[in-house]
Formats: C-alpha cells, sequence, structure tokens
C-alpha cells in the first residue's frame, strides 16, 4: 500500500482520505497492494472483476487492507486518532476537486495570509421550532479574514441585543442565546430572524428562520355518550386531537391502555379517526380511547374513551364463529356491497410538493370486509417508491417527482361487488437548485460569473442581491454586469470582492444562496511535505498526490526523475486536482517524480519518491492430505518476497490462528505435525505477509483410523495415458495475473509427470492455442502471468510416460486490463523494392505483447548522418513504402509500438537503404600484355555503385582481321578487380567488355582491346605513320636538305684555290680590307656573290652583321645549325623580302641558293 511520512511520524496512504465518525481511514483503493478483502484461492464462489473488486475494497474499512487470497476475519476498527493538520488541507482540496467549489484551503499558513469574505457555515433551519422549558438557541456561523462580526434583525427590522438582558451572542459567533432562567415567556420571542456576519470585504446571510415555541394544548373536557351502532353497520370514532406543534403522533388505545388490534376491518386512518369498515358483537368488550403524544414534552394526552354498545341479531358471542368462512351469515348479519368512508364521494383531488411524500387512502366499508388495490390510470404504480400502508388501505409514494402526477384509484371489492375512487394528483414545486452559486476567487484582470439557475412549480423568481442590499440600489459597477440569473464579471480588480445573494422563491418556498467574489494574486504554494515516500507493490495501481493552491489557479505537470516531458496518458493519468495515477506500477516506474505548479506569478514543486516492491508470493503451496492418526504431516509454504520488507509467515487453522503446541514445529518453510489426532483435521492456512501485502494459500488435512494398509496393485494393471484434467477454475483475478486451479483426471496406472498449460484468445488469433507453461504432476493449481488486454481462456494437458491426456474443457474467459506495449515489433528492416523508393517491414506484434485495443505502429525515417526532422507516420499493417527516395541512400529507421493506452519503449535505430539502380561503369579499366602468353586485366571500383556490388562481368572474344571467335563470359566476386586471360594463339587479338552487377542488373560496361602482336604492331606502326599529313612534310624537307647538301658537296669537289682576283665592283677597295693585303680575293660571279655585309668563317659559318636576311631568319632558332647529317634543327621558315634594301644589296640576295653559293 502507498506509505508516506507525515511529519509526526503517522503513515498516511492518500490524501483524499475517508472520514467516517471521527476516524482517520487512509483510502488505498487506489493500489492493489492495499486491498480490504482477502479473497479465496480455491472454490471461489463469485468471480469480480478488477473494478468491482476495488469498488469492495474501497467499502470494507473495518478489515486490514491487505493483499490476499483468502478471507480473513473482521478485525477491530482503526484507534480514532486526530489527522495532523495538514491533512485537513489536504482533503478539503481534494473534497473541493470533486465537488468542483473553490476552497481557499485550511492550511494556518494560508488561512493567516490571504483575506476572503464572510461565508456563513451553520445555521438553524427554516422553520425552528423551540422547547418553552428550554433557553432559546438559534444558530448563526461563519467564516472569514478577517474574522466577521455579527448582527440580527427579527420581523426585518434591526434587533438590538443589547438592549434585551436575556439575549446574549456567543464569542466569537453570531449564535443568539435567549436565557428564560430568570423568567420571561418564550412566546414573546416568536418571530422571523436573519443573521447578518460582515467583514471589510462583504456581508453573508442566513436564511429567514422562523422561530416558533412548541405547544401541546390540553384535551377539551367532553362527556361522551356511548356509541349504540347496529352489528354489521360501518362507524367511525372520531379522534379531534388539540392541535399542536408540531402535530401530534396518534394512537389508539383502550382505557387500561391496552393498544387497539387493528386489521383491514379495524383501522385507525391518517387523520387520526378509528374506522371499522363493519362493526362485529366483540367491538364492545372494550373502550376506546384516543391518544396524542407531543414531541417536545414528551408528554401523551387521553381523550375520554369511547363505549360501544352494538346491537345484534344473535346476543351470543360465540367464538368459534369468528373463523367461519360464512362468520357473517352465522350471525345473522347481511351482506352489502362496499362503500367509501375516507374519502367520500367518487373523486377527490390532492396536491403534493416535490421531494415530499404522497400519501393517498382509500378506507371502505362493506360485509364482509372489503379488499383495497390501487392503480394508476395511464401506467404502472412507480415499484421503486410505492408501497402499501395499513392493510392496502393507503399508498405511500416516497420523494415525489413530477412524473409522478396523474390520476390514481382504488378499488374496493368484495363478493358483492365493487366501488374505485379517482385521485387526481398535482405535483407542485417549491424552488430546487439546478445550478447553485458558488464562491469564485479570482486574480486581478480576470473574467468569471455567478450563476443562479433554480426551477419550482409554479417558476421561481430570482432576486439578486449584494452585501445583505438589493442589488439595483447598489452602487454602479463597470464590470459587472447582470442577465437575468447570472452575474458577468469582467477585468475584476480587487474592489470587487463582495458578498452576493441570490433569493429565489414562489408561493411554496424559497432559497437563498451566499456566493463571495474574491480577488487574490497569490503565487504557487505546496500543501504536502516535500520528499515524501511511497512504497508500493509490482504491477498495482497507486495514485501520487500533490495539494497545491495558489491564484490564479496554478497548472500542475509531473516529471520524473527532472527530466522529459509531462507525465500524462498511457500508464499515467492525471487528475483535475493535480494527483499522478499511475495505473500499473512496473519497475520502471521507480524513482523521484516532481510535481511542479505554475501560474502567473510563479511556480512551486515538490518530489515525490516512488519505490516499487516485489510482490509477496507462495509459490510452494501446502498441499491437501490425508495422514493416519499418529504419523507425522508437513505442510509445506514457501514464499518469495521483496528482501527489503520483513516478512512475516503464520498459519491459520479453520481460519483461526493456530495455537503452535508442543506437537507442533513452525519453522520459515513449513509446519510440522508430530502425532497426529483426530483434532488436527481442518483447514490450515499460510499467511505470508509484510508490511505492504500479503498472500495466502490453504490445504485441508484428513485423519484417518488406524487400518491395514491395502495391497499396492497398480503394477500388476495395464497402463495407460492419462484422463484429461476437469473443473478448472480460475480464482485470484489480478490485473497481470490470475490462479487456474484444476482437478486431476485419473492417471490410468501411471503417474502424472507434468501439466502443460495453453491459452487461445479471441482477438488476433481466435481458435487457435499456445503453450503458457508446464508444471510438476504433483501440483493442481498454478499462477499464471498474464499479458496486458488479452481475452484468456485455458485448458489443461495432463502427461505421463504413456502420452498426453486430451485437453481439458476450457475455463471461462478474463480479459486482463490493457496498458502501453512494453516492447517493439522486431525484425526491422529497409529495403528498396524500386530505386526511388524504400519499403519499411518489420513482424507484427502477437496477441500477448499487443497489451492494449488499436495496436498500430509509430514509424520514423530520416537520412542517416544528417540532421533533418524525423518523418512519421502511423501504420495499422507490417509495411510502409517511403516514396521519392534518392537511389541507394542510407537511413535511420524506427518502428514503436502503441496502442490506445499509451506508447512503447524508445525503439532503436535500424539502417535501411533505398532502392538500387544499375551501377556505372568500373574505372580504369587497364589491360596490360607483358609476353606473348598471358593478358592481365586490372580495374576500380565503380564511382557510383547505386547499391550493394554482387560482382563484375567479363566478356571477351579472340579476334584476327575479321574473324572472330567464340564469346566467353567470366563472373566475379565484388571484391575481385584483377584477372588474367591466358592467350589460346600469340597472333590473334582479344576485345573485353566489363561492367558491375548490382540486384538490379548489369550497369553500364566499359570496353578496351589487347595489344597487336610486335611484327604486326611495327607494320600496322609503319602504315598508319606514312598516311599522317606531319610525317610526309617531314619527309620532304629532309629529301630537299639532303639533296642541297650534296649540291653543296660537288662544288666543294669541284672548286679550285683562292685566287687574288678583285670583284668587279663600283665599290673601291679600302685600304683596311684584309682581303688586299695578302692579294686574295673571292672568286665569285656576279650572280653568285655573298651577300652585302656578311662574311663566311672558315668552317662555313655565317656571321650575321648588318643585314639580317640571311638563313638564319628561316628557322626558329637564333642561328642556324646542321646535323651531322647536313640537315637543320627545326622547322623550315620562310622569312616575307623586305620592303627596302640595304646598299648594292639585290633581291636574289634572299634566296636559299644565294645563302648556299655563300656558305660555299
Amino acid at each position: 500500500m502507498n506509505q508516506t511520512m507525515a511529519p509526526s511520524g503517522e503513515r498516511l496512504i492518500d490524501l483524499c482520505a475517508i472520514w467516517d465518525a471521527g476516524v482517520y481511514l487512509p483510502s488505498a483503493a487506489w493500489n492493489r497492494a492495499s486491498s480490504g478483502v482477502a479473497r479465496k484461492r480455491l472454490n471461489e464462489a463469485e468471480k469480480l472483476s478488477a473494478v468491482q473488486e476495488a469498488q469492495l475494497k474501497r467499502l470494507e474499512v473495518t478489515r486490514p487492507r491487505v493483499l490476499g487470497s483468502r478471507e480473513q476475519g473482521q478485525v477491530p476498527r482503526m484507534a480514532r486518532q486526530p489527522p495532523p493538520p495538514w491533512v485537513h488541507a489536504a482533503f478539503l482540496l481534494c473534497l473541493l476537486s470533486l465537488g468542483g467549489a473553490i476552497e481557499i484551503p485550511m492550511d494556518p499558513s494560508i488561512q493567516n495570509e490571504l483575506t476572503q469574505p464572510p461565508t456563513i457555515t451553520k445555521q438553524s433551519a427554516k422553520d425552528h421550532i423551540v422547547d418553552p422549558r428550554d433557553n432559546i438557541l438559534i444558530e448563526c456561523e461563519a467564516k472569514g479574514n478577517p474574522a466577521p462580526s455579527f448582527h440580527w434583525t427579527r420581523n426585518s427590522r434591526f434587533f438590538n441585543i443589547a438592549k434585551d438582558p436575556r439575549v446574549s451572542m456567543r464569542r466569537r459567533s453570531g449564535t443568539l442565546v435567549i436565557d428564560f432562567r430568570s423568567g420571561g415567556r418564550p412566546e414573546e420571542y416568536e418571530g422571523e430572524y436573519q443573521c447578518f456576519a460582515r467583514n471589510k470585504f462583504g456581508t453573508a446571510l442566513s436564511n429567514r428562520i422562523r422561530l416558533q415555541v412548541s405547544k401541546s394544548p390540553l384535551w377539551p373536557k367532553e362527556n361522551l355518550d356511548p356509541v349504540v351502532v347496529q352489528e354489521g353497520a360501518p362507524l367511525t370514532l372520531q379522534c379531534n386531537p388539540p392541535p399542536g406543534l408540531p402535530s401530534p403522533v396518534i394512537f389508539w388505545m383502550s382505557s387500561s391502555m391496552e393498544p387497539i388490534t387493528q386489521d383491514k376491518r379495524v383501522s385507525q386512518g391518517h387523520n387520526g379517526d378509528l374506522y371499522f369498515s363493519n362493526v362485529m358483537l366483540q367491538d364492545m368488550q372494550t373502550d376506546y380511547s384516543c391518544n396524542a403524544r407531543f414531541h417536545f414534552t414528551h408528554t401523551i394526552q387521553q381523550k375520554n374513551p369511547f363505549t360501544l354498545k352494538v346491537l345484534t341479531n344473535h346476543p351470543y358471542n360465540d367464538s368459534s364463529l369468528r373463523n367461519h368462512p360464512d362468520m357473517y351469515s352465522a350471525r345473522g348479519v347481511a351482506e352489502r356491497t362496499p362503500s367509501f368512508m375516507y374519502p367520500q364521494g367518487t373523486a377527490s383531488s390532492q396536491m403534493v410538493l416535490r421531494g415530499m411524500d404522497l400519501l393517498l387512502e382509500c378506507i371502505a366499508s362493506g360485509v364482509p370486509t372489503p379488499d383495497i388495490a390501487w392503480y394508476k390510470k395511464g401506467g404502472d404504480l412507480p415499484s421503486d417508491k410505492a408501497k402499501f400502508e395499513n392493510f392496502n388501505k393507503a399508498l405511500r409514494i416516497t420523494n415525489v417527482s413530477e412524473e409522478d402526477s396523474g390520476e390514481y384509484f382504488c378499488l374496493a371489492s368484495n363478493k358483492m361487488g365493487s366501488i374505485r375512487h379517482t385521485i387526481s394528483v398535482r405535483v407542485k414545486a417549491a424552488p430546487y437548485w439546478l445550478d447553485e452559486p458558488k464562491n469564485l476567487i479570482l486574480a486581478p484582470g480576470e473574467d468569471g460569473r455567478l450563476v443562479c439557475r433554480a426551477n419550482g412549480n409554479p417558476k421561481p423568481t430570482v432576486q439578486w442581491m449584494v452585501n445583505g442590499e438589493p442589488l439595483q440600489s447598489a452602487p454602479p459597477n463597470p464590470n459587472r454586469e447582470v442577465a437575468g440569473d447570472t452575474i458577468i464579471f469582467r477585468d475584476t480588480q480587487i474592489s470587487s470582492r463582495a458578498v452576493y445573494q441570490c433569493n429565489t422563491s414562489n408561493e411554496h418556498g424559497y432559497l437563498l444562496a451566499n456566493a463571495f467574489v474574491s480577488v487574490l494574486d497569490v503565487p504557487p504554494r505546496m500543501l504536502s511535505p516535500r520528499n515524501q515516500l511511497i512504497r508500493v507493490i509490482l504491477y498495482n495501481r497507486t495514485r501520487l498526490d500533490c495539494p497545491f493552491f495558489g491564484s490564479p489557479i496554478p497548472t500542475l505537470r509531473w516529471f520524473k526523475n527532472g527530466q522529459g516531458s509531462n507525465l500524462d496518458g498511457g500508464n499515467y493519468h492525471v487528475y483535475e486536482n493535480g494527483s499522478l495515477e499511475i495505473k500499473m506500477i512496473r519497475k520502471e516506474d521507480q524513482g523521484i517524480y516532481t510535481c511542479v505548479a505554475t501560474n502567473i506569478l510563479g511556480k512551486a514543486e515538490n518530489q515525490v519518491r516512488l519505490e516499487v516492491k516485489d510482490p509477496t508470493r507462495i509459490y510452494r503451496m501446502p498441499e491437501d492430505q490425508v495422514a493416519r492418526r499418529g504419523t507425522t504431516v508437513q505442510l509445506e509454504c514457501r514464499v518469495k518476497h521483496d528482501p527489503s520488507l520483513k516478512l512475516t509467515v503464520s498459519w491459520l487453522k479453520d481460519d483461526e490462528p493456530l495455537y503452535i503446541g508442543n506437537r507442533m514445529k513452525k519453522e520459515d518453510d513449513s509446519l510440522t505435525i508430530f502425532g497426529v489426532a483426530e483434532r488436527d483435521q481442518g483447514s490450515y492456512t499460510c499467511v505470508a505477509s509484510t508490511e505492504l501485502d500479503q498472500d495466502l494459500a490453504k490445504a485441508y488435512l484428513t485423519v484417518l483410523a488406524d487400518q491395514a494398509t491395502p495391497t499396492n496393485r497398480l503394477a500388476a494393471l495395464p497402463k495407460g495415458r492419462p484422463d484429461r484434467p476437469r473443473d478448472l477454475e480460475l480464482t485470484d483475478l489480478a490485473e497481470r495475473s490470475v490462479r487456474l486451479t484444476w482437478i486431476p483426471g485419473d492417471a490410468n496406472n501411471s503417474p502424472i509427470t507434468d501439466y502443460v498449460v495453453q491459452f487461445e484468445e479471441d482477438q488476433f488469433q481466435p481458435g487457435v492455442w499456445h503453450d503458457h507453461s508446464k508444471y510438476p504432476g504433483s501440483v493442481n493449481s498454478a499462477v499464471l502471468r498474464l499479458s496486458p488486454y488479452v481475452n484468456y481462456q485455458f485448458r489443461v494437458i495432463a502427461i505421463n510416460e504413456v502420452g498426453s491426456s486430451h485437453p481439458s474443457l476450457p475455463s471461462e474467459r478474463y480479459r486482463t486490463s490493457g496498458a502501453p506495449p512494453e516492447s517493439n515489433p522486431g525484425d526491422v528492416k529497409g529495403e528498396g523494392t524500386r530505386k526511388n523508393n524504400m519499403e519499411i517491414t518489420w513482424t507484427p506484434m502477437n496477441a500477448t505483447s499487443a497489451f492494449g485495443p488499436n495496436l498500430r505502429y509509430i514509424v520514423k525515417w530520416r537520412r542517416r548522418e544528417t540532421r533533418e526532422a524525423w518523418n512519421n507516420v502511423t501504420v495499422w499493417g507490417s509495411r510502409y513504402v517511403v516514396g521519392q527516395t534518392p537511389v541507394y541512400v542510407p537511413y535511420e529507421i524506427r518502428v514503436q509500438a502503441e496502442n490506445d493506452f499509451g506508447k512503447g519503449p524508445e525503439p532503436e535505430s535500424v539502417i535501411g537503404y533505398s532502392g538500387e539502380d544499375l551501377p556505372s561503369a568500373p574505372r580504369r579499366f587497364r589491360v596490360r600484355q607483358p609476353n606473348l602468353e598471358t593478358i592481365n586485366l586490372e580495374w576500380d571500383h565503380p564511382e557510383h555503385p547505386n547499391g550493394i556490388m554482387i560482382g563484375y562481368t567479363l566478356k571477351y572474344v579472340a579476334f584476327n582481321g575479321t574473324k572472330v571467335g567464340k564469346q566467353i563470359v567470366e563472373n566475379f566476386s565484388p571484391n575481385q578487380t584483377k584477372f588474367t586471360v591466358q592467350r589460346t594463339d600469340p597472333v590473334s587479338r582479344y576485345r573485353f567488355t566489363l561492367s558491375a552487377r548490382t540486384q538490379v542488373g548489369s550497369g553500364e560496361a566499359v570496353t578496351e582491346e589487347s595489344p597487336a602482336p610486335p611484327n604486326e604492331a611495327y607494320t600496322n606502326n609503319q602504315a598508319d605513320i606514312a598516311t599522317q599529313g606531319w610525317f610526309i612534310g617531314l619527309m620532304c624537307a629532309i629529301a630537299l636538305l639532303v639533296l642541297i647538301l650534296l649540291i653543296v658537296c660537288f662544288i666543294k669537289r669541284s672548286r679550285g684555290g683562292k685566287y687574288p682576283v678583285r670583284e668587279k665592283k663600283d665599290v673601291p677597295l679600302g685600304p683596311e680590307d684584309p682581303k688586299e693585303e695578302d692579294g686574295s680575293f673571292d672568286y665569285s660571279d656576279e650572280d653568285n656573290k655573298p651577300l652585302q655585309g656578311s662574311q663566311t668563317s672558315l668552317d662555313g659559318t655565317i656571321k650575321q652583321q648588318e643585314s639580317d636576311d640571311s638563313l638564319v631568319d628561316y628557322g626558329e632558332g637564333g642561328e642556324g645549325q646542321f646535323n651531322e647529317d647536313g640537315s637543320f634543327i627545326g622547322q623550315y621558315t620562310v622569312k616575307k623580302d623586305k620592303e627596302e634594301t640595304e646598299g648594292n644589296e639585290s633581291s636574289e640576295a634572299t634566296s636559299p641558293v644565294n645563302a648556299i653559293y655563300s656558305l660555299a
């Protein structure tokens, strides 16, 4: 059960508690660990649902609140003790939250600080009747801050208490005390009183209290003559009691104080008269006196008795004729048809107020005595409210409503005939509340409204007052608007505080209600102790409370372990008063829970530490045993419990505490009885309990007298499969477990070794049975662990060495309550079915893991290693296709289960890929031929695989000219990037085509050919080069140069020596000319003379002097040079002729021939 430690050390369960006759009873009905009634584990007579069981436990406050499986004797009620003060505050806040009213908590620290207009808390009844022998007390109590003062009015005028010495007012109260010990007449103080409670924030009014003094007047003296009546005639003896206040109680007795025997013939009417349907001779054996008992004086006044004189045709009163079937004929009394004595006539009417009792009466005369029957015209009598009284002569309908109006008739009948009387019933109504105005606490600037809505017949009128004065005469308030039965407040301020009265009335009564408007601005405050500790049993339900106060009303949120989002939904439920309910406690629910109350003025928080304890369970229970007298019996009781809790194991015999004598030994896990006797026979109950819960198990011990042991004949009998188990029974119905008990079938001479329990559910796989658990053959009862939201049905199969029995008949169905999923679907995958999509699939969850209705899956995905937001969609199936995806991109995928109770745990991410496409071509495909026998191939992976590479395909074919060989196909693994081809002949070439493969297929191919053989390569190169233009030009230039060199060589061979001949020219030979010194000159003709301004060195090179028109200009370099073979280096170029020439240069100097001659 939920436990918290209050400041005084008292244990506390729930801040919303049950208060009964001053006894503080913690309400632990939210926790199954605090159940009030132990349920029988075997042969349970009634199966209760979890909800019915919780309701039953909440009502049974006289029993210990423990969890068990057997009835436990009644224990004394809890000792009366006052709860701690803070519990009053929490309890009041809880009541207010349930009732919808807003009230300031009773916490002293808040009460002393917050202002509050007056509120009437106690007052006398509207019709206040007092005993004249006692002092008069007119009650009026009120609360407020500051404490209110009181004054009274009497008959609508101020009642000056100070002027009357008999009248006083109690201290700190408005209750009036009128003392008559010194004399005075109480009747002088009769009248209508009204109490006013006032402080600086408003005035509250009590009801108008009508004070009346009880009266018990004496019976008037009268002399009554004997009443003479003919036998068989009707008779009415009138009582006519004196009018008292309140009306006296009437009863009839004889003068000797013997009660008058009444029956259907003689009875008292509602008006007090005594009616005889027909008078018989024996009626004059006594006299008849009407008695009136007055309530306040406790006195009985007796009227003078009536004496009857019965005239008869048969003067002898033969008692033997009283029960004669034809008594009246035997006495000579004439029979006659019924007639009504009350009411008179055939029809009457009656008015009754709503909520009161309607009493209809019909008393009839006749011989024989008539029978009375009641009917309602156009319908049946309300059976739930109608009852017959006074020998069916009266019909009482309690708590009358408008539906009870209509026509009723009574039928009086005997064998002579019948007669009926119709009563028309009209139901009127004093005002009654439809919507009573409630105190309104607002923050500055907030809007609110007071509603005063009542009904009645006739329709009541509504009058508003403020602080006891009519609203029309009150000062105007721009923030207040009256709309009939509603007052609307807008943008309230501190000055808006007041007490409003609503008076609704009609001719049958009135209702007066006070409702204050208080404007407060208070930051949130916590009303319970800080850092409470609550311990609860696993799989139970618990409730964490966090009472708070603030204005404006704070919003409350819960957090766990100081992080995460607001706890609400799924396994959590937050009530309007802020309490957090955990529907089923799990281990992961343990931790620190923080409640945070927030409004515009601030926030406050408190923490509750929740500890989850393992349940106490008896896993090896005592078994029924049959023992012979004088033997030893051992009853096992092995218990598993939370090690942090103190375990106590006790025993009961026949549901009473067991006295452990000398013949018994009690151990932690067993009870041993030595020398069993007949008195030891009975039921034994093992009770394993901790301070939070308990578990029970029962076994029956049968004691036999001494007799010869029968011979074991089982070995000689044939063995067979066991008979099916029978009489399956479900007990200990819990949210996540149930006890299954069965009666074993006949073992058929082979001991039963195992029992297999199977289950079937009717939602996902109806009709399919699944194995649930397996148990030893020595047990016939087992606690089955169940999953949430499964409609279970069980059966049992027995197994021995021969085989398995037929399955037992199914048990009754048991549906567990729902919960959020505790797991998510498995085998989550993401694979593309096309190049632009990704199909997400998973294995759907089965019935035992759904945990609730409308199981669905939240599918999330996003591209891996990006910070983009998650995409999500809710799916009811087991697959979802994501479209418009890039080709073969990794995605993070999450699939989370969800049902109507909440979401499952946060799932792990799974990596999936979008659809694949054909890969690009392999990169850098290289073909090398190191020799004439092999060809080596190498390549790199494709730049864009577009999927998972599954390999490479190589196709190659040998060819020689136009001849082509057979194509060969090789497939490689995705990691292979080399291959060697063995040549079949050294002449042919090979053409290779390589492509990469994904699951989609082969991608773009790349083609290369092997190198040609050496001879062929040379020929081909020659042929190929000879056809090139640049090569032809080069050869032509070389040929020309060779020709020129040959010419030069020929000239040099044919030239003679140097001759001193002067060139025939007009240019004179200067003395500085070196050629003239040695008498030599260059032999040349006019056309072949060297260029002017140039010289020829002895090695044949030309040195440029003034002219730039030389062979050097025909090359790209600065100087023209010859190779050893006489060819020029560089490209042969032709320089443009100059437009002007220098000296006596001729135009022929620019020709190559001249240049050659000059070189020579």
